[in-house]
């Protein structure tokens, strides 16, 4: 008997073993998110080579990802997902045909990818065009399957029709189903909030709550569909304030989420993010990185085995197949959009001795653009015999500046990576041309300085995007004084002319003509509504008269034709670069050595002096002054009260001795 038990124990423990590996499965995520049409590597384009190793510093384009998809696939025996958490638009020229041929929809779908979610950016076209991408791509059966669970169509106005019988059809879906060696897979995917408040060109369409949207989604799938694994593809984003950091704050108000692939915030982590247990993911941004992750699930749980970021660089030789049909679609830009400005994707423009940066400061390509839109409206729209239809300021977010304009190899500027830097953007005119168009506005002093105060009060909250860049103005703010009262000191000028001290008191009703484009624009008109009308900012004409409509403001290109020809604010930067002076004789314009550094345009003053606190405030200050003076007497009197108290206690006892 007990001869037969050495034999059987063994047997059984490797029988239970083998069910418990059996009972263990895996599973490969690929996972990509705000792809922004950046199908080449960059920066810039014109370096990059995807089919030489070593021989460039570029990172990123699709057909170096094609190739890690593939090889990814080829060394895995279980099952591969390929996922993207949206923003897989806007973001260079190949937008610029995207309602007409959709190219992103298409090469994800060429690549492999099994779901896809919507990001903001992709309702920049405003729903109808949206609508048109999708179609267009369906039509040509060249669509990844879609997943968008918290849009909310109006039912009472119909410029969102179109985009509503898009989702209906099914050709976007509240969710998937996939099944995989046996598991069963749900995917939902999500606006966040965040993404929905800078996605204005979305209206009449919003979004649910992401929290209510995703706690309905799980109970479906685990539910109804009796999935094994929730995945949500989350267009939300990690934040370095975790009181912002949506995402994590999903995984903690959300149970039975296994997987959120983020996106949105262009977020470069080193390693996942574990919370409860939902596994977070985001792999930075524009294709610089791609994730991936073996996933294994057992009885119920899902637990993360491996997980790597992977550089798209130039150590990785692109797919063939996928870099040629982005030729295919590089030729349709140059014949459908580029040849009516004189232009192709690759043409040289000028030439630079130094890189181009955007940063969360005052920066030289944020300078540069700014200089860019002043220039290009006062030399379309300027009448030397009316000096007041002169622009003195232009403004710019950083939200809409997206890639930097280096050096490279070769120094040299192409038409490609003029764009990217300032690809955003649509028309409001009939055809609505790509490209936010400029308009030019009237404030008072007192509203420039409203403005600027986005930059000292809004931006500190809000974040980066927020920070801006401006022309024609130097100005000095205190960061201690009351928040939307912190600028100090205007001045009115440029670096070749010199500034001038500006009055920027209530009294002075001198109007000054500022230029931006119609998004900043729009911002500005609003603003008030967001800080308790503190900033209220009303754009006016050149009479002063309010005006309602800001797309009247729209700068004409051409006057004698009917309608209005936008200026657009990505040509502005390129004429702009194409103005400069050759320096060096070679026949190529040279980005000026101003440039080359920070020229003072906003200065941080820092100072608890009270002069300093208090100096030229505005009502905001003094209330707040008044409010803080009033606490310090009411405290005040409460102590004299309790040591009067305390002392009449005092005699009582003496008295009674």
């Amino acid at each position: 008997m007990k001869r037969l038990a050495s034999y059987l124990v063994p047997f059984f423990l490797i029988m239970i073993s083998q069910q418990l590996m059996a009972a263990e499965k895996t599973l490969t995520i690929i996972h990509s998110n705000d792809l922004h049409s950046h199908f080449l590597g960059a920066s810039p384009n014109i370096d990059y080579t995807p089919f030489i190793t070593g021989d460039d510093k570029t990172i990123g384009g699709l057909a170096r990802i094609a190739t890690v998809i593939k090889t990814v696939k080829q060394n895995r025996k279980n099952p591969v997902l390929v996922l993207d958490a949206g923003d897989f638009l806007m973001g260079s020229l190949f937008h610029m045909l995207s309602r007409e041929h959709s190219f992103e929809l298409r090469l994800l779908s060429m690549m492999g990818y099994d779901a896809v979610t919507l990001g903001n950016h992709e309702f920049d076209l405003k729903p109808d065009g949206l609508a048109r991408i999708l179609r267009t791509a369906h039509r040509l059966r060249q669509i990844p399957p879609l997943v968008l669970s918290n849009a909310v169509f109006s039912q009472e106005s119909k410029k969102d029709d179109s985009l509503e019988k898009i989702f209906a059809s099914g050709i976007v879906k509240p969710y998937l189903m996939l099944e995989r060696a046996g598991l069963r897979i749900g995917i939902f995917g999500l606006m966040g909030k965040n993404a929905a408040e800078v996605a204005p060109f979305a209206s009449p369409v919003t979004f649910e709550d992401p929290i209510t949207v995703a706690q309905r989604m799980v109970k479906i799938l685990r539910e109804t569909e009796k999935v094994d694994m929730v995945i949500c593809l989350s267009h939300s984003g990690l934040w370095e304030n975790k009181k912002r950091s949506e995402d994590e704050i999903l995984a903690r108000e959300v149970n039975g989420i296994d997987i959120i692939i983020s996106g949105h915030t262009h977020t470069k982590i080193e390693k996942a993010i574990l919370i409860n247990d939902t596994i977070i993911v985001q792999a930075w941004a524009y294709g610089k990185q791609l994730g991936v992750m073996d996933i294994a699930y057992n009885d119920g749980h899902v637990a993360l085995k491996n997980y790597k970021l992977v550089d798209i660089d130039d150590k990785i030789k692109g797919d063939t197949e996928v870099s040629g049909q982005i030729e295919a679609f590089k030729a349709d830009i140059n014949r459908q959009v580029l040849a009516k400005e004189d232009l192709t994707f690759r043409k040289i423009i000028a030439e630079t001795d130094f890189d181009l940066y955007l940063k969360t400061e005052e920066s030289n390509l944020g300078n540069l653009i700014a200089d860019s839109i002043r220039w290009y409206s006062n030399k379309n729209n300027y009448n030397p015999a009316d000096p007041a239809t002169k622009v003195v300021v232009s403004i710019i977010s950083n939200g809409v500046i997206r890639d930097p304009i280096v050096r490279g190899k070769t120094g040299q500027i192409a038409v490609c990576d003029v764009f990217n830097a300032i690809p955003l953007g649509i028309g409001f005119d009939d055809a609505e041309t790509m490209g936010y168009p400029l308009i030019t506005i009237y404030v008072y002093p007192s509203e420039l300085k409203k403005a600027l105060e986005v930059l000292t009060s809004i931006y500190p909250m809000k974040g980066s995007d927020y920070f801006l860049q401006v022309s024609g103005v130097q100005f000095s703010y205190n960061p201690y004084r009351m928040i939307f009262d912190r600028v100090t000191e205007i001045r009115i000028g440029d670096e070749e002319n010199g500034y001038k001290p500006l009055d920027y008191s209530e009294s002075n009703r001198q109007l000054l003509r500022v230029g931006a484009d119609i998004y900043n624009a729009t911002f500005l008109k609003i603003i008030g509504n967001f800080t308790w009308h503190v900033l209220d900012i009303v754009p006016k004409d050149r009479n002063g008269n309010p005006i309602d409509d800001l797309k009247a403001m729209r700068l004409d290109s051409d006057k004698q034709k009917s309608g209005i020809q936008e200026l657009k604010e990505w040509k502005a930067v390129m004429e702009y670069i194409k103005s400069f002076p050759d320096t060096d004789g070679d026949g190529l314009p040279n980005v000026p050595d101003k440039y080359r550094n920070k020229l003072g345009r906003n200065v941080t003053e820092a100072s608890l002096n009270p002069y300093k606190l208090l100096k030229r405030g505005t009502y905001v200050t003094w209330l707040a002054f008044s409010a803080l003076l009033l606490g310090i007497l009411i405290i005040l009197a409460a102590g004299w009260f309790i040591i009067r108290k305390i002392g009449n206690r005092s005699r009582n006892v003496e008295n009674r001795k």
